[in-house]
């Protein structure tokens, strides 16, 4: 009976790229109205797989069955009409466009020549209803935020009307109550006999989501699993073929001298009178929802933002911090929740984007010391174990956790005092969460003062000896980690009262 279900199967499938394997006789089958997880550690080749299946790569080896028919998809497009769809994990929008037109991009109905502007957003309204969130198809990309941007990439995929539909990190930019929307869409879609490869390095959302799991390691094909017969310790064992004791480094907060001040800082529709302190030596923590203005308060310390009043202090001294580059020659640095817009420049390679923020260290009579920017990119790439071929491979090659560690290295590089965490795990394997929580603890115990934006509450609540509350656009309340739940900050981002 299962095989009668059977919809899509890859076989042996093998992809090499100058320098690396990248798959070595992989295999997957998907099945009608089931929805497949396929794990593995950044650079096991998840992505490189959907990308092979969906024709945006030519397999060096393997075979793909269609409903049972040997295909061949030469482009995205052809694998598109067989009712093949991706939701890829870095965006894929035109910011420039309205939602409609992004949504159905090379698909408008059309009136003659001319584009039918009516029945786009008709037909992109019925898309949105179907997903269950409030967006204005009439609205330009580019004015969204992160989450309601992932929103429309999934929208697209569903205006698609596919048999398969593949969704590479969705819930990563994604609030609680869009991945719950999510989550009922995905149950929908199942009962409707879609199957669904669904990636994702959040393993609560496996054990909530999917049926069965695929796991890849180093390319290779490790093994497949049900769900309802594996166990987490298990899937992390087969990712990355040891036993990972413990998931958080126990750090050694040390809070020493004061060395930010923010006082009454507000940038109007983004930041409300926010005021705390941080001191070298320890990590704080900024919880919240996506839109409480968590990630606008960093910029404005980084000097992407100009504060309307308030004030920032810096080693006791006031600053007036009106660019990223005077920031960072404060001694600030802001690693970004958006690595392809804000971080790297992925064209470039490894090397260029590691010195990038530091090349008057590595400038001789304007001139760039080729020796010293080497030195550099490979101090980094060893010891973050970044996975590339070599120093000169471009960054757009890379997968999406060995482009964070990139950015992380273009961060260290400037050698900095205060450094702000923006999300620094979104899209992170297990194992390369922990050496990130690890680089943390070094940081820490070297003296630095850090703030931690993120949305995973646990690693808030393991890494922080201070937790601030944000909700609104401003700040909500404080609470210490050691005294600290889930419970208690959501309680407090959303104005609740503790006592």
């Amino acid at each position: 009976m299962e095989e009668k279900n059977l919809i899509l199967e890859m076989k042996d499938i093998v992809k090499t790229f100058p320098g690396v394997r990248a798959l070595d006789g992989v295999n997957l089958k998907l099945y009608k109205g089931e929805v497949h997880a396929l794990l593995g550690e950044n650079g096991a080749g998840k992505s490189t797989l959907m990308k092979v299946m969906n024709g945006i790569y030519k397999r060096d080896g393997g075979e793909i069955y269609l409903n049972g028919k040997k295909v061949e998809f030469k482009n995205p497009k052809e694998a598109q009409e067989a009712g093949l769809a991706i939701i890829h994990q870095e965006l894929e929008l035109v910011p420039e466009l309205t939602v409609a037109e992004n949504i159905f991009l090379g698909r408008e109905p059309r009136k003659g020549f001319l584009v039918d502007f009516k029945e786009l957003i008709k037909r992109t309204q019925e898309v949105i209803d179907r997903l269950g969130v409030d967006i204005d198809p009439r609205s330009k990309v580019g004015d969204l935020n992160i989450g309601n941007q992932q929103m429309i990439e999934i929208a697209k995929a569903l205006s698609q009307n596919s048999n398969v539909i593949i969704m590479d990190e969705p819930t990563s930019s994604l609030t609680p109550t869009e991945i719950d929307i999510l989550a009922n869409l995905i149950d929908r879609l199942k009962k409707k006999g879609i199957a669904i490869v669904f990636i994702s390095h959040r393993m609560e959302e496996i054990f909530e989501i999917c049926d069965k799991v695929t796991v890849l390691r180093d390319g290779k094909y490790i093994g497949e699993v049900k769900v309802e017969d594996t166990n987490e310790d298990e899937l992390i064992n087969m990712m990355v073929g040891r036993k990972l004791e413990s998931r958080f480094p126990e750090i050694k907060h040390r809070p020493s001298d004061k060395i930010l001040e923010v006082k009454d800082l507000v940038v109007p529709g983004k930041v409300e009178n926010a005021s705390f302190e941080l001191y070298k030596g320890e990590v704080l923590g900024i919880a919240g929802l996506m839109g409480s203005g968590r990630t606008e308060l960093a910029k404005t310390i980084f000097g992407l933002f100009k504060p309307s009043e308030g004030e920032i202090y810096v080693k006791g001294e006031r600053v007036n911090i009106n660019s990223p580059k005077e920031a960072i020659d404060l001694g600030i640095y802001y690693l970004s929740e958006s690595r392809k817009d804000e971080g790297l420049v992925l064209g470039m390679s490894v090397e260029e984007n590691t010195s990038l923020s530091v090349l008057k260290n590595i400038t001789n009579l304007g001139l760039i010391d080729n020796q010293e920017e080497e030195k550099l990119a490979k101090k980094y790439v060893q010891g973050l174990k970044v996975k590339t071929p070599h120093i000169k491979q471009k960054v757009k090659n890379l997968s999406g956790g060995n482009q964070q560690k990139v950015v992380i290295s273009k961060l260290l590089s400037t050698k900095p005092d205060i450094i702000i965490l923006d999300e620094p795990t979104r899209g992170i394997d297990v194992g390369a969460k922990k050496e990130i929580y690890e680089l943390i603890s070094h940081l820490v115990d070297d003296g630095a003062a850090v703030i931690l934006i993120s949305s995973q509450l646990p690693e808030v609540l393991n890494l922080s000896n201070r937790i601030l509350a944000m909700g609104e656009n401003r700040i909500m309340g404080e609470i210490d980690a050691k005294d600290a739940t889930q419970e208690k900050v959501m309680k407090l981002a959303t104005g609740g009262d503790l006592n």
